[in-house]
């Protein structure tokens, strides 16, 4: 079962979280990271997500692996958004299910953590003063969202 995957449109959260539910699952735990209106102090009007496809994938599944391995969990699942986004879109979403909350929250924040840090996707932000800037996956896990 494939449990990270790239989306080049908006998708629906309901379906992902269904994939999470299961008797032994007592806790769900998700995070959900949308496209925000400043970064540094700057105004932002909207972004572009670049990606390496093959290697994200693979470092992505990989991710939700070790999170498999290392935690007490149920099942887990994380989407991230390509493409143009503007503000308030859903950039990526997260979704731990575990038999105790402790287990999900701690898997959940590794998967965004570890996707952020390691997984070859870049940030391109247009800002409202015309101009435009890049953000690596190493600068994006020094921030929020």
């Amino acid at each position: 079962m494939t449990r990270f995957r790239l989306a080049d449109a908006p998708f629906e959260i309901d379906s992902l979280r269904a994939r999470l539910l299961n008797e032994r699952a007592g806790g769900y735990a998700s995070f959900e990271g949308w496209v925000r209106d400043h970064n540094d102090g700057r105004k932002v009007g909207g972004l572009r997500y670049e990606v390496y496809v093959a290697l994200a994938e693979s470092e992505g599944e990989r991710i939700l692996s070790q999170a498999m391995e290392r935690f007490d969990i149920v099942e887990a699942c994380c989407v991230h958004r390509i493409g143009d986004l503007a503000i308030g879109d859903l950039a990526v979403w997260v979704g731990v299910s575990a038999g105790h909350r402790g287990a999900a929250f701690d898997a959940c924040r590794f998967i965004i953590d570890e996707v952020k840090g390691r997984v070859p996707i870049w940030k391109h932000e247009h800002y409202r003063d015309g101009d435009a800037g890049w953000l690596h996956p190493q600068s994006n896990a020094l921030q929020d969202g």
